[in-house]
């Protein structure tokens, strides 16, 4: 068994913008905290895209979900995403997960529904292998940092800084290929390994 995810990687570029953006975070958010708050920075190097979790699964499945996927989203065109704010999840007075993506407007438009299909491809082309499919929408952003203790007190940093108003251009997240991703736990973080990739051709 191997424990696995399907993503989107980034480019080296916009890795190194995330890592700029993370230390002045960094700068910004850990100075105004007490010992109660305690803030997991991702690895700048290993951030993604994240389209589906798929946990422990079979190393057999490793083909027949390539051939699947590639079936599923072949015909499918690429897109951009606009990396234009931050955000939380699950609400800013209590935030756990600080992400960044696309603006709302985004969301609503074109660009959003071919995302949302290419994810809606994935999950039927999954469900098909018996994977689980996501009851949540899809959104599409890039954790930047999860919050582990003090939840309410970063959501007040937050909302002092102001940060989660402000505009933000980092450049553009191509969707234009997808990886399966061998995700190994080790005492320093999560060891990724890419297993294949499918290109999106459309």
């Amino acid at each position: 068994m191997i424990r696995a995810f399907l993503a989107v990687e980034l480019s080296h570029g916009l890795l190194a913008e995330l890592a700029i953006l993370q230390q002045e975070l960094k700068r910004r958010i850990e100075p105004e905290l007490t010992r109660g708050a305690r803030i997991s920075w991702a690895q700048s190097a290993s951030i993604h895209l994240t389209l589906k979790f798929l946990g422990d699964m079979d190393e057999q499945m490793v083909d027949p979900l390539g051939i699947a996927i590639e079936q599923a989203i072949g015909s499918l065109g690429p897109v951009m995403v606009p990396l234009e704010r931050l955000g939380v999840f699950p609400r800013p007075d209590s935030p756990r997960v600080l992400w960044v993506g696309p603006s709302e407007q985004w969301e609503q438009g074109v660009e959003a529904q071919r995302v949302a299909e290419i994810h809606g491809a994935i999950e039927q082309a999954c469900e098909g292998l018996s994977f689980l499919r996501e009851s949540r929408p899809f959104s599409p952003h890039l954790t930047l940092a999860r919050i582990k203790m003090g939840e309410r007190q970063v959501g007040l940093v937050l909302a002092k800084s102001g940060l989660l108003d402000l505009p933000l251009s980092l450049g553009q997240l191509a969707v234009d290929r997808v990886v399966l991703m061998r995700s190994e736990l080790n005492p320093t973080g999560s060891v990724y390994t890419k297993l294949w990739d499918v290109r999106l051709r459309g």
